[in-house]
């Protein structure tokens, strides 16, 4: 399945072969297997995280802006996983709990512990950021080029 080990000295990096990189990528968008349910289930997730915070953000009493929101939802989907909560959300609804900002905060609680069992206290410190570092690169490649595309002002 794995092409020739391409080997120096201190490098072990093993490269997949085209055929290898092909089933993986066309067995993970066969539709055949996947419920069509698991999709109604992740909008219908996707639409409740939604709700909630316009929800917070309509009925509170004093103004309460979108970047309150997201520090609200990643801290809350940071506690919500280190309690054990956010686990059976992203099993019911998949996508649609993992894609809005509190799976982010899911992510970076989910590497922290993880880091924390595999390295100790030093996986406190560096657990979430491993775990969000994709996460973050993505935005920031992304915002950039959107901004070229789209030419904000302001």
């Amino acid at each position: 399945m794995l092409a020739e080990n391409h080997r120096r000295p201190g490098c072990t990096l093993q490269i997949p072969s085209r055929m290898a990189l092909a089933s993986i990528f066309t067995r993970s968008l066969s539709l055949e297997e996947r419920d069509p349910m698991s999709i109604v289930m992740a909008f219908i997730m996707g639409g409740l995280i939604c709700l909630v915070g316009q929800l917070i953000m309509d009925l509170t009493p004093y103004k309460v802006t979108p970047a309150h929101i997201l520090v609200g939802f990643v801290t809350g989907g940071a506690i919500l996983s280190a309690l054990g909560f956010y686990g059976p959300l992203v099993k019911i609804g998949g996508a649609g709990a993992t894609i809005p900002i509190s799976g982010f905060g899911h992510n970076l609680a989910q590497g922290t512990l993880e880091a924390v069992q595999a390295k100790g206290l030093i996986g406190a410190f560096s657990g979430g950021v491993t775990a969000g570092a994709v996460g973050i690169a993505a935005a920031v490649i992304f915002g950039y080029v959107m901004a070229i595309i789209f030419n904000p002002r302001g």
